[in-house]
């Protein structure tokens, strides 16, 4: 299966690099370079919706792709952007049983012994793994709600494989000279892999995490779920479940009397703290990962309540090395 998997993903991108070889080469080379400007757009399209369709059959990795080089407008074009946004949504769930797999063979026990509930319905399914609810017994005896973040079988293996084909498109496309002149590809996808090793780790995840908790103890608008490490491993994560309101919710946020104003002002100052004063910020700021949980009820002469902006996934996570630290720019 994993070889007809590296076959599929070399064989689409070779017919890709020949179909821009013929419209924006040889035309171009024969006095038809017109024609060739005159459909760019079009067959832009139409390649980024193949891709589309090729990641969400194959999942896994070549989501992800697709998600990183939607947020990539200093390297590609409008047309391929647009077509790949929202790709994250489309992601098929994996069967619970699969799931129910990964969980007992990293803990060498039913799934029943790990948790009193496990909701089999996912709350929410990504390219890596997915998200379900749970209930935890804590030693005291008393319950803790959950969710617990599980691998897709076999992610590992699909990872390697598909970075094992991106890097031979890589070198193929470092040789189109039209993009080579705008992008080193090759270094583009080592990029790309270093964070997504770091992504299917998730006990580097769990430390993120805390790491980031820690940075913002100090501050009561901001929330991280805690980690349960009794039951974590490198493919299963457990978190608390903070049942908060999805940031682009507006209509929830302002029933719940939330200053959406306040909201933004308060977001932008924690980005600023996380850059400049902690180097150390979440990477992966989209509006699955950010959530507002309303901690009182509105107040009834104003309207408003008070509310804390909820961080999760912390899979993507960057650091300011120390010569941006000290805003020096490497000279070599």
């Amino acid at each position: 299966m994993l070889k007809s998997r590296y076959r599929r993903i070399l064989w689409f991108f070779a017919r890709v690099l020949v179909n821009l070889l013929f419209w924006d080469v040889i035309l171009s080379s024969i006095g038809l370079r017109q024609i060739s400007h005159r459909t760019r757009a079009r067959r832009l399209q139409k390649i980024a919706a193949s891709f589309r369709t090729l990641a969400i059959e194959m999942s896994g990795v070549m989501i992800k792709v697709g998600q990183f080089l939607s947020a990539r407008l200093d390297v590609l074009p409008r047309e391929i952007i647009d077509e790949l946004a929202g790709l994250q949504d489309e992601v098929r769930p994996e069967p619970v049983e699969s799931i129910r797999a990964v969980v007992e063979a990293e803990f060498h026990c039913p799934l029943e012994e790990l948790f009193t509930d496990f909701n089999p319905q996912p709350m929410a399914a990504a390219s890596i793994g997915q998200v379900h609810t749970a209930r935890l017994q804590q030693p005291d005896g008393t319950f803790r709600e959950v969710v617990v973040k599980v691998q897709r079988p076999n992610i590992p293996q699909v990872v390697e494989t598909d970075l094992a084909a991106l890097r031979v498109v890589a070198r193929w496309v470092h040789h189109y000279k039209p993009i080579r002149r705008h992008v080193n590809v090759p270094l583009l996808v080592e990029e790309f892999s270093r964070t997504l090793l770091e992504e299917i780790d998730y006990i580097h995840e769990g430390r993120n995490a805390e790491q980031f908790a820690k940075n913002f103890q100090d501050r009561p608008e901001v929330q991280v779920p805690a980690v349960y490490w009794t039951h974590t491993t490198l493919r299963v994560l457990t978190l608390e479940n903070v049942l908060a309101i999805k940031i682009t919710d507006n209509a929830a946020l302002d029933a719940a009397g939330v200053d959406r104003a306040a909201v933004a002002d308060t977001l932008i100052d924690i980005y600023l703290q996380q850059i400049f004063e902690d180097y150390f910020f979440h990477a992966d700021p989209h509006p699955g990962n950010l959530f507002i949980l309303p901690t009182a009820p509105p107040d009834p002469a104003t309207g408003r309540a008070p509310w804390r902006v909820v961080f999760v996934d912390f899979g993507m996570t960057g650091t300011l090395p120390p010569n941006l630290q000290a805003r020096r720019i490497p000279t070599a």
